[in-house]
């Protein structure tokens, strides 16, 4: 079956990245904390996504899950175990790590909040947040890494209790070119 195919697919290839990047990033290695007691500057990414996964866990809605690598779709419906994992690439697009407290200008323009990145090194380069009085309606996050080694650019969008999209295309040498998409279709439970 194609999915498990994908799966074993897109292990191997996490891992081969997963091994570039440890290696990439080394030299640049520093704690990744957040000061305690400090207000964040942006929006916590990080502590939104925390939140609703740990009420999707509690919920446990079926979710009709669309995979599709390199224009092979496959589709089930399925029961998320683990949404930290699931959603973890939203997490992994937090800005408010304490280097980074000025690399962001910020917008606001009726119900959106736009934080766009200064500096083209930034990984998380753009995030979209519609609000409607506190409640997040939608957020879209855009991604871009490149390196000698590989490019990627992620789209990641997320609509709560409705649907979560991740759109990634990436370029490897060595292995060529992949696009990915996941859509996560959240089913209401029948009453």
């Amino acid at each position: 079956m194609y999915w498990c195919k994908l799966k074993s697919t897109l292990s191997t290839t996490a891992a081969l990245l997963g091994g570039i990047l440890l290696l990439s990033g080394l030299p640049s290695c520093r704690p990744d904390i957040k000061q305690s007691g400090t207000v964040l500057k942006y929006f916590d990414i990080n502590g939104y996504f925390k939140a609703d996964t740990a009420r999707l866990r509690k919920s446990d809605p079926a979710v009709n899950k669309t995979v599709t690598h390199n224009g092979i779709t496959e589709n089930k419906t399925v029961h998320i175990t683990n949404w930290g994992h699931e959603l973890n690439l939203f997490i992994q697009s937090d800005i408010n790590r304490p280097a980074w407290k000025n690399s962001y200008r910020v917008q606001v323009i009726d119900s959106l909040i736009i934080y766009q990145a200064k500096h083209s090194e930034l990984r998380t380069t753009r995030v979209v947040i519609r609000k409607d009085k506190d409640k997040v309606k939608w957020i879209l996050i855009f991604n871009h890494t490149k390196n000698l080694l590989y490019e990627t650019r992620e789209k990641l969008s997320y609509f709560p209790d409705s649907v979560y999209l991740i759109e990634k295309w990436q370029q490897v040498r060595l292995m060529g070119r992949n696009n990915y998409r996941i859509e996560g279709t959240l089913k209401s439970k029948a009453r």
